[in-house]
């Protein structure tokens, strides 16, 4: 008889998107299918940022790795995974994290299970000679691949020749939103930090300020000191509000009407599906990867192309302007969300997994 179990195998449960989506799958998996959960954590840590949900089993080396012995220790943790695995006799194992799906695949040498793994950084995102090449080498072994988006699905079948892969996208944060009264202001969330060209989101604002709108940037980095900086230097300075991390972060979606996305590379932006669940339709540069995928361009937002200001700015203002175009898009948005809820994107895991 076939044993019912799943194994989810993932670094760690600190802080981080990879984490949140693999427990919310755990969950998932448990409270609706007959199969049994287990999380199999490939690095010891001191505690878990992320509660294991109930009814599942959570299993982590009984040694910390230390760097300065890395053969050794990556033998060892090779050790643990095939005798856990062995030991639980999963239908299927699932891995998440480009770092260390290549070290879970040699494990499938030595056990029964199928896997299943999913890189969850920009696909093209150069990790080094060695991680490069073992990905190469033993990605083959894998019964199927998760693409976060139809770009990451391209450059697999491109660079792999793999025959098995499947674009899942990211689940958003769950919540019951009706459409309420918004204020005039245009949203960043995010990370400050190079990449996310946030200096080029407030000069494009500056230039197309209307007077009774605002620009919000949430969130903190190595960026925002050099951002303060140029903020006082702007035109409109009282029209633009630097907020710094923010843990009520739903109240900034539920009163923004627009949120404007300057970054220029992504693996997948959780932050444009968050928006579209608060009816807040996105105007974004079309970056690898992910914004494609999320924003149908002209129905529920704009995709801009990369580095273009100009057009950026022309659209932004656009959508200040016309409060017509607005409602309709806000609707779409909040329309187009409901494909990213929990249950709609575990099921999706569940069956390619299980399949």
């Amino acid at each position: 008889m076939e044993n019912k179990r799943i194994c989810l195998a993932l670094p760690s449960l600190n802080v981080g998107g990879m984490e949140r989506v693999m427990v919310e799958i755990a969950r998932y998996i448990r409270n609706h299918s007959d199969y049994q959960v287990t999380i199999i954590k490939l690095v010891r840590t001191e505690k878990n940022f992320y509660q294991v949900p109930e009814g599942v089993q959570l299993i982590e080396p009984d040694f910390f790795f230390n760097r300065k012995l890395r053969i050794y220790h990556s033998f060892k943790l090779l050790w643990y995974l095939i005798r856990t695995i062995r030991r639980e006799k999963p239908q299927s194992v699932l891995s998440f994290g480009e770092m260390y799906n290549s070290f879970v695949l040699l494990s499938s040498f030595f056990t029964s299970a199928k896997y299943y793994v999913s890189d969850r950084s920009q696909p093209d995102r150069k990790w080094g000679f060695f991680h490069e090449k073992m990905r190469q080498l033993v990605y083959g072994r894998a019964d199927g691949i998760v693409a976060q988006t139809s770009y990451s699905k391209a450059f697999f079948e491109r660079e792999l020749n793999h025959k098995n892969i499947r674009v899942i996208p990211n689940p958003g944060r769950d919540h019951d939103y009706q459409i309420s009264e918004k204020k005039n202001v245009v949203l960043y969330v995010g990370r400050l930090i190079p990449n996310k060209k946030v200096d080029v989101l407030l000069d494009i604002f500056d230039r197309v300020a209307q007077p009774e709108w605002e620009l919000w940037v949430v969130g903190d980095g190595p960026e925002r000191e050099k951002l303060e900086q140029q903020h006082t230097g702007l035109k409109h300075p009282n029209q633009i509000k630097l907020w710094g991390a923010r843990k009520d972060i739903e109240n900034f979606y539920s009163q923004a009407k627009i949120f404007a996305f300057t970054s220029v590379s992504e693996g997948f932006p959780n932050v444009l599906i968050e928006a579209q669940s608060y009816a807040v339709p996105c105007i974004s540069f079309d970056c690898v990867a992910g914004p494609s995928d999320i924003i149908n361009d002209g129905e529920n937002g704009y995709l801009i192309p990369l580095l273009d200001d100009k057009t950026f700015a022309e659209r932004l203002s656009e959508l200040m302007s016309n409060s017509s175009l607005l409602e309709r898009m806000s609707k779409q948005s909040l329309q187009d969300s409901k494909k990213y809820k929990t249950d709609v994107v575990a099921e999706q895991f569940l069956k390619f997994i299980t399949s």
